[in-house]
């Protein structure tokens, strides 16, 4: 497997945009669109609507996905699914059964307490690899940032 290799200013993006929608109390999902350097050049976040407490969701729209299958360029994939929760980092039943991403090695980040966790980089968040049809987590440590690696 290839590293993905994520930008600071690529991760500011998506700490803001997952901020903003956690202020009132609703999750976001977005995608890390990557070359095929696997370099992340930006994020994209579609349409998508969200429900709150007790149970915070999200869910991308008819005209989200739409927006997705016309967003990337000709040399551009969607490397990861990026997306916040309400606590800890940690991918839910929802997210294993409906998984945005489904190829071999797909990247799916939890973000904690609806994006505050990026403020310190991908340390706290959960970062989770498709394997064999599964979600399987990557621990902090040389495993995971053989698979991400973030820059400045």
């Amino acid at each position: 497997m290839v590293t993905l290799v994520v930008p600071g200013f690529v991760l500011d993006e998506v700490r803001q945009h997952l901020e903003e929608a956690g202020v009132g109390g609703a999750e976001a999902a977005g995608f890390l669109v990557a070359g095929p350097d696997r370099v992340a050049r930006h994020a994209i976040f579609p349409d998508q609507r969200a429900g709150g407490a007790p149970c915070p969701w999200v869910q991308v729209t008819e005209q989200g996905k739409c927006e997705l299958a016309v967003a990337l360029g000709d040399d551009e994939t969607y490397a990861a699914r990026i997306h916040s929760h309400p606590g800890d980092a940690s991918h839910s039943a929802r997210d294993d059964r409906n998984p945005a991403l489904r190829f071999e090695g797909a990247l799916s980040i939890v973000v904690p307490y609806f994006g505050l966790g990026l403020r310190s980089g991908l340390r706290t968040c959960g970062v989770f690899v498709r394997r064999a049809r599964r979600w399987v987590e990557l621990r902090p440590g040389a495993p995971r940032d053989e698979v991400i690696r973030v820059t400045e």
